[in-house]
């Protein structure tokens, strides 16, 4: 006998019951306005693909978090996406490859990964995101985090800070300095852990990484400082070329909305391995976490590209309860043409079934008398 209970999910997932479905659905569609007003053309790529072609290029970056199946039709392994770009790469190498560039396309859909964070436990994530694909300029990385602000804003978020890090200047810097192997890995985690006392241990021997690790360690907050940081430092050649782009990008992100609360990390480097450029990441008011992720990185055949991919679920939270439609209860042989009008002014129509049906009970606000919508007395 199976006793287990019927409403019991896995682990990181979950049902979205009313009016949370509806209030995300219809946050979805205003995020992707914002988009589509920005030229960005929408695209629907699979839930499933080949094993082989998903995790191509940077899919391999979420390799481990893909879930595998055997497809009966064709007997190969497919995956069940974990990010939606690398499917709108592929898209946009094979299907779009001939369409002009810069290339903007956005979506909309739902991931699977193999495990959450502490922080997200999460593993159905819902993404709504923008991709320029063939756009090297910073101006294209900063369209993507002004575009995001819009939309955010759009639905209702406000106080969020966007936060840029420099994915490649740690490795670039430690490269120069000639440390690799074991002991770049203690001194990169040492950095991730913003342990100051261990990073100056390690770095003892390094003349360069003393001098420059600690200032740029402490220099991460408001980007004015953190840049004024970084142009003061002595960098060798890769390093000052990642630093004088993420001045561009930050100076094109000021310059396109001044009133964009901007943070800067020079030796921040987490996020997904293929970010080849500047990061992003949008952090929401109060304890609401990340709302959207992206940054510069190279799409199929090696194309220049950028994006940002937003959190709904999170970006919900952060929006605060949106404002529920007015439900207009339609009692038994209530008039068809002004129930169509009420659902033209923006209320939502329940019919009655039966006399039985009890407006209060199914959340009705109003209810139809003659051609007027009128409040239900408490």
């Amino acid at each position: 006998m199976n006793d287990a209970n019927p409403a019991l999910l896995p682990a990181g997932l979950h049902d979205l019951l009313p009016p949370d479905a509806e209030a995300e659905a219809r946050l979805v569609e205003t995020l992707m306005g914002v988009f589509t007003a920005h030229g960005y053309d929408r695209v629907k790529p699979p839930l499933l693909e080949f094993e082989d072609t998903l995790l191509a290029g940077s899919g391999a970056a979420v390799a481990e978090q893909t879930f595998r199946l055997m497809d009966p039709v064709s007997g190969r392994m497919m995956g069940l996406r974990a990010d939606t770009t690398p499917q709108v790469t592929r898209m946009a190498a094979h299907r779009l490859g001939r369409a002009a560039r810069p290339l903007r396309l956005s979506y909309a859909g739902q991931v699977l990964r193999v495990h959450g964070t502490e922080l997200a436990p999460e593993r159905q994530l819902a993404q709504a995101g923008i991709e320029i694909i063939g756009g090297s300029a910073p101006e294209a990385d900063a369209e993507c985090a002004v575009v995001a602000a819009e939309a955010l804003a759009a639905v209702g978020v406000q106080g969020f800070v966007l936060d840029v890090t420099l994915p490649t200047m740690t490795p670039a810097l430690l490269e120069a300095a000639g440390l690799a192997g074991a002991a770049a890995t203690r001194l990169s985690r040492a950095l991730d852990r913003k342990d100051a006392a261990a990073v100056a241990a390690l770095a003892a021997e390094h003349p360069m990484l003393t001098r420059l690790l600690p200032p740029l360690m402490e220099a991460a907050g408001p980007a004015p400082r953190a840049l004024a940081a970084l142009e003061a430092a002595e960098l060798p050649p890769a390093a000052r070329a990642i630093a004088d782009n993420a001045a561009a990008v930050v100076r094109a992100i000021q310059a396109a909305a001044p009133g964009l609360r901007v943070t800067l990390d020079p030796l921040e480097f987490r996020g997904f391995r293929y970010h080849v450029g500047v990061a992003f990441t949008v952090y929401g008011p109060g304890r609401t976490g990340e709302l959207a992720r992206g940054g510069r990185y190279l799409s199929a055949n090696d194309e220049p590209s950028t994006g940002m991919t937003l959190y709904p679920d999170a970006v919900r939270r952060a929006a605060g309860p949106a404002a529920r439609r007015p439900r207009l209860f339609l009692p038994l042989g209530a008039d068809r043409a002004a129930a169509a009008a009420a659902r033209t002014a923006g209320y939502a129509t329940v019919a009655a079934l039966s006399a039985q049906d009890d407006p209060r009970a199914l959340g009705c606000t109003h209810v139809l008398r003659g051609a007027t919508p009128a409040p239900i007395e408490e």
